[in-house]
């Protein structure tokens, strides 16, 4: 039987891990255009001009990315689309119905320059607010915390919703600390859950493994971004990369980050509000359980302790952060790896050590197609991390940023990437944007 606790962690793993069509910053921007356009829609009528503010990480992730279908990039047309094929009820895959048609007239949409996207003056790090304006009406809707968080919707000066801090999961307002208490995680919470939790109760995870290995195979059978996965499986015979687990974890999960940040599709299934941070702690698991042949349970719960691991750390960062979400996430598929080869918790632990001590600082300079580097770097080190946790070694609680107790180890971590690295931050945005 599910304890009450068993049920909140599963409320919490099905709010974070969820389907998402496309980068879920502009995507973030169709669907708070989409639910404005709706508005208007209601009246009879089209809107006839878009505006979008955006807070800086939104514009810095929504640049150069692929959006789905249409071989452009950019919030532009992630906005013109909400207006001609958004649908707010598939929340982030609010492009699911995305045709030709619904592209040239998006397209129609920049030509007669009827869309606008600006920087907020918002201090939080994920705002959006859209309006849309036809003759006298004006619908304005915000999205704040969460990719798909509807803070409020406008119509004509008149509050139709409103969600209030009180009253939201933002997971930005409050600290690190006042997050963490509220739903009472712990990597070994974590283990313990993942290990004892009724099969049945998290059979749902094997979702991710679905969705996540399509858009893998997406991406090694077709010439996406930069082909990061598929040049990796290509040399494999080539007495370049050897044909073990750190080859193909890193050829598959590259190859579905190569797919889905050239606009490919397919969804991803998501982690914390990003698709390549789902991908890259599940691609890599199930690449360990694919060499080991493990069982569809053994799986299941790896995936969720991985997603979990990755959920408990982006708790202290925040959706979006100066820092790799992809390889902080692939922290979470090196917890994976550990469980699915008989690993135990310490050996859990060691496992986020290694990797917060090797991987804390690369930076994220906005998602684009070279996104998939950085994933492959995160999945190579976290298979080695994984090796070394398993032959018990650890990097020492003398070095950097270690300490150890690993929940101090993840605040540190959390506390530079949050806090330390703010105008890191900046100045990557400004590099951008002078570009």
């Amino acid at each position: 039987m599910t304890t009450p606790s068993e049920k909140s962690i599963i409320e919490l793993i099905k709010r974070e891990v969820k389907p998402a069509l496309g980068c879920t910053e502009p995507v973030a921007v169709s669907l708070a255009v989409a639910v404005a356009s709706e508005e208007i829609e209601k009246f009879g009528l089209k809107p006839e001009r878009v505006i979008a503010e955006v807070s800086a990480n939104i514009l810095k992730n929504g640049m150069g990315v692929g959006v789905p279908g249409t071989g452009m990039v950019g919030l532009h047309i992630a906005a013109a689309l909400g207006v001609t094929c958004g649908k707010s009820s598939y929340r982030l895959e609010v492009l699911r119905d995305i045709d030709h048609e619904s592209i040239e007239s998006a397209k129609r949409m920049l030509e007669e320059k009827r869309v606008e996207i600006s920087l907020s003056d918002s201090e939080k790090k994920l705002f959006i607010k859209a309006t849309c304006i036809s003759g006298e009406h004006k619908a304005e809707v915000t999205i704040e915390d969460n990719h798909d968080s509807i803070t409020s919707i406008v119509l004509d000066n008149k509050v139709l919703f409103k969600n209030t801090p009180e009253t939201r999961d933002s997971g930005e307002e409050n600290s690190a600390e006042e997050r963490d208490t509220r739903y009472k995680l712990t990597i070994k919470k974590i283990w313990d859950f993942s290990i004892n939790v009724n099969f049945s109760d998290i059979e749902f995870i094997l979702e991710s493994e679905r969705m996540n290995r399509a858009l893998a195979a997406e991406g090694l059978e077709n010439r996406y971004g930069l082909q990061v996965g598929r040049t990796i499986q290509d040399n494999v015979h080539k007495n370049i990369f050897g044909n073990g687990l750190l080859t193909y974890s890193m050829a598959v999960t590259a190859a579905a980050s190569d797919a889905r940040m050239a606009g490919c599709t397919l969804p991803a299934m998501s982690n914390s509000g990003s698709g390549n941070q789902g991908i890259t702690v599940t691609m890599p698991i199930i690449a360990a359980a694919d060499k080991l042949e493990s069982t569809n349970e053994e799986l299941a719960r790896a995936l969720v302790l991985g997603h979990l691991v990755a959920i408990h750390i982006k708790r202290y960062l925040g959706k979006l952060s100066a820092l790799c979400g992809c390889v902080i996430a692939s922290t979470g598929a090196s917890c994976g790896i550990v469980y699915l080869r008989g690993g135990n918790y310490e050996q859990v632990t060691f496992a986020i050590k290694n990797m917060i001590g090797n991987i804390t600082g690369m930076v994220c300079d906005g998602a684009k197609v070279g996104c998939a580097l950085k994933v492959a770097s995160g999945v190579s080190s976290a298979v080695q991390s994984s090796i070394l946790a398993l032959d018990n070694i650890c990097i020492s609680e003398n070095d950097g940023i270690i300490e150890k107790d690993i929940e101090k180890t993840i605040k540190n971590l959390g506390t530079i990437g949050s806090e330390g690295m703010k105008i890191t931050d900046n100045m990557i945005l400004d590099i951008m944007v002078c570009k």
